[in-house]
């Protein structure tokens, strides 16, 4: 009986533990003062304009986090050949967790580039054919510092970061070209 007891007890504080690490991670969380969620990227952040990134800003870092990664890309991209494509406008990874932003058209200070989908680092503004397109800027904090992934892909990066995601947060924005 007192196993059974001390069985129940355990699941208690495992139940009461899940609410508590599921509210951190919703603390974590991803801002532009270029756009609201769910709203317009302007132009000047895409192939319309500048093409410099926009600025992003984040808190609610979760306290174990040794690095955080950066995935921006497009699941509404149409490709004739492949159309559940997901476009990859930009791979950044080994960004410090002391750091909180990234300013406007700039690279994190000793983070790394990976490669986006023209096959070069560095951020790739919106530049949907047709239609309006979502964007997802996505945040991860790592448990760890990953190992020199170099022009890392996507699919490179995803597959490192597995098993050490502590917490993710997204920003989605969208945007249609101007005819």
């Amino acid at each position: 009986m007192k196993r059974f007891a001390r069985v129940l007890a355990l699941a208690a504080l495992a139940a009461s533990v899940a609410p508590w690490q599921e509210a951190r991670a919703m603390s974590f969380k991803l801002t532009s003062s270029a756009f609201a969620e769910g709203g317009a990227i302007p132009s000047k952040y895409t192939c319309d304009g500048s093409d410099v990134s926009p600025p992003l800003a984040w808190s609610g870092v979760p306290a174990g986090a040794k690095s955080l990664a950066l995935i921006v890309d497009d699941p509404d991209a149409p490709d004739p050949a492949a159309p559940k494509m997901t476009w990859v406008h930009w791979v950044v990874y080994e960004i410090p967790p002391s750091q909180s932003a990234i300013a406007e058209g700039a690279q994190p200070p000793g983070a790394k580039g990976g490669l986006n989908d023209w096959k070069r680092t560095g951020y790739g503004g919106p530049c949907p054919p047709i239609g309006r397109h979502r964007y997802f800027f996505k945040l991860y904090a790592l448990d760890t510092m990953l190992p020199d992934l170099g022009r890392a892909t996507k699919a490179q990066l995803e597959k490192a970061m597995q098993g050490h995601v502590l917490a993710e947060a997204r920003l989605i924005g969208t945007y249609q070209k101007h005819r």
